[in-house]
């Protein structure tokens, strides 16, 4: 049985500059590969080979990568947003009558790892949680907090100054950074609506009922892809 995955690949990637301004952020080129190609393969190959991608930004082009990537045998489905960006929140609610039983991965095609998504499956299985989030200590401007058992209890902005605590208010809290990887269950579309926001903003409204537990991966390499400084570094690091 295959598992299933969700590669967020929708954003307008604004802060690659010129990069962005003729092709999707996706669809940058890393040594070959594009953007895209590179986390289809990373899901596949940790077992999450059944894939929905959603779309929006230069839809067309990205569409049509799909389309050869379904040619080279992967099995993957379009999410179409083209007439309104859902973020990450309302773009897995919209493509919710995809997913089965089982937990499932929500993979940003930003992101260049060598981190272990088995490993944080396996995780997620063990703690019974209703998300488990992969996360590292990492320079940032937002981060999470987490208590003693890596459970999610809120979050941070540096730059605003903003903070949103969901836990006992004495409860010591440590702030990590997120790495965009989630394994879920499905159990959390109960508590979704149709909508503009993002996971975070979900995780936060549901972290003082229901366990969303967070797994650190120090080791090893790990890039969001977001400025043209980056692309070059994992270009470098992959080549």
């Amino acid at each position: 049985m295959l598992m299933k995955a969700m590669i967020l690949a929708a954003g307008k990637g604004t802060r690659l500059g010129k990069i962005t301004e003729k092709i999707p952020k996706v669809l940058v080129d890393i040594n070959g590969k594009s953007l895209l190609h590179l986390a289809v393969e990373k899901c596949t190959a940790s077992g999450f080979a059944d894939i929905i991608i959603n779309v929006h930004h230069f839809a067309d082009m990205v569409e049509e990568e799909i389309r050869k990537l379904n040619k080279m045998g992967f099995r993957i489905t379009v999410s179409d947003e083209r007439d309104m960006l859902l973020e990450t929140g309302g773009g897995l609610y919209k493509a919710r009558e995809f997913f089965d039983k089982d937990p499932f991965l929500l993979y940003n095609a930003d992101i260049v790892t060598d981190l272990d998504i088995s490993t944080l499956y396996n995780f997620h299985l063990e703690k019974k949680g209703l998300a488990t989030l992969a996360v590292r200590h990492r320079e940032g401007i937002r981060y999470y907090l987490v208590n003693a058992e890596g459970l999610l209890r809120g979050w941070v902005n540096k730059a605003t100054g903003e903070r949103i605590v969901t836990g006992p208010e004495n409860e010591e809290l440590s702030e990590i950074a997120f790495s965009s990887i989630h394994i879920i269950n499905p159990e959390i579309f109960r508590y979704m609506t149709k909508g503009v926001y993002t996971m975070t903003a979900l995780y936060l409204q549901l972290a003082s009922s229901n366990n969303i537990y967070t797994c650190l991966f120090d080791g090893g390499f790990w890039a969001n892809v977001g400025t043209p400084e980056i692309l070059e570094e994992v270009r470098k690091k992959l080549r």
